[in-house]
């Protein structure tokens, strides 16, 4: 097996192995025939294209700096997506896990990673990745680093993934037509794709609020590994909640320092708008080129607020993915209330630098957002 950026073992996690425990957990796709495989693939590559003219049209957001084909577009399978993200984990997660194997040997947690082991470890983040893999539709990777298989931009650029099985998956599910589905999909991650490379100091933002998180980390690497173990084991019809019935902390709110909570805030800031944006873009741009965009809106968001089972509810706090649903919504609601104030050409100064992206409060006032942005300006 070609390893995963490097040696397959790095300290605390097997990083192949994890590859390789989730390659084979994964589920396999829908069934689909050679020839509609082709299809879809097809299809894919002409609606991200397409994607791009209407996002930059709508948006007002024109690359600088850089050419947008330096991030490509590549469609994948299921495998190809947890091959992917392993590459991008193991890039933003060297700091802390280098941390963290510094203290195995002064910290009460270095008898439980003794038991457990980087490969027992990379086992159980392949049954999460395996999960994972069936449920993203697309996804804009910008810390992507380039492999043989996967490539990337050349110059910082990430890449854009979609995930054709899942996509597939989903139309039939909701019984929404295929065409006008894959073309909404692409809107959403041609929107964030169109984020990165019109906005040149946004990915080296987001890249140092990431590793001031990582760094400021004071946690017990046990706690990190068992809070692991117990959402693999939700995978296996275990229970990953604590004695009293409530649910387990997630893997993101074990590790907050007080630093960490106010890097926190800001990077849940910053997420919101980046998901709110893309919502807000797909389904502005969607009444002219998606002709039935309020249907498959109205059975997606359906589709989003049901979730699946109890046992997904479960692993979606352990993952902090319910989090992540709220950033959809929130940060929907500040844009839409912002481009109905100020209009869209007012709401491209969120892209000035980083003192004029919204602090987390904002997010929930966004007339807060307006009269420290255009007042302050205007004034």
């Amino acid at each position: 097996m070609t390893s995963i950026g490097g040696a397959g073992t790095s300290g605390m996690v097997d990083w192949n192995l994890a590859v390789a425990t989730a390659t084979r957990l994964v589920r396999p796709g829908p069934e689909v025939s050679r020839d509609e495989a082709r299809e879809v693939v097809a299809e894919l590559r002409k609606h991200a294209k397409a994607a791009e003219q209407h996002v930059r049209a709508y948006t007002r957001m024109l690359p600088e700096g850089q050419d947008v084909h330096d991030t490509p577009v590549l469609v994948v399978d299921r495998v190809g997506w947890i091959k992917a993200n392993v590459a991008g984990f193991r890039e933003l997660l060297t700091p802390l896990l280098g941390k963290m194997q510094e203290r195995r040997s002064t910290t009460p947690g270095n008898a439980v990673l003794g038991a457990v082991g980087s490969k027992v470890t990379g086992v159980e983040l392949g049954m999460l990745l395996s999960f994972l893999a069936s449920r993203i539709l697309g996804q804009y990777e910008t810390f992507a680093p380039a492999t043989r298989q996967l490539p990337a931009g050349a110059n910082g650029g990430g890449r854009l993934l979609l995930v054709a099985p899942n996509i597939v998956h989903v139309e039939r599910e909701l019984e929404v037509s295929p065409h006008d589905f894959r073309l909404w999909v692409c809107l959403h991650e041609e929107t964030h794709r169109t984020q990165f490379t019109a906005v040149p100091w946004l990915r080296d933002h987001l890249q140092g609020e990431i590793q001031s998180f990582l760094a400021a980390t004071d946690v017990d690497p046990g706690t990190v590994v068992e809070r692991l173990r117990e959402a693999a084991q939700a995978l296996a019809g275990g229970r990953p909640e604590g004695e009293e019935g409530e649910p387990a902390p997630s893997l993101v709110e074990i590790v907050q320092t007080p630093e960490q909570r106010e890097i926190l805030g800001r990077l849940t800031a910053v997420m919101s708008l980046l998901e709110g944006h893309a919502d807000y873009v797909m389904d502005g741009v969607g009444p002219d080129v998606v002709p039935s965009v309020a249907e498959i809106r109205e059975k997606f968001q359906q589709r989003r607020a049901r979730g699946a089972s109890r046992l997904d509810l479960a692993l979606r706090k352990l993952l902090g993915l319910d989090a992540k649903l709220r950033q959809y919504r929130d940060g929907e609601r500040f844009v839409r209330a912002v481009v109905d104030q100020v209009g869209m050409d007012g709401f491209n100064r969120v892209w000035t630098s980083p003192n004029t992206l919204p602090t987390k409060s904002e997010i929930a006032a966004p007339a807060d957002w307006i009269a420290r942005v255009h007042r302050k300006a205007d004034s």
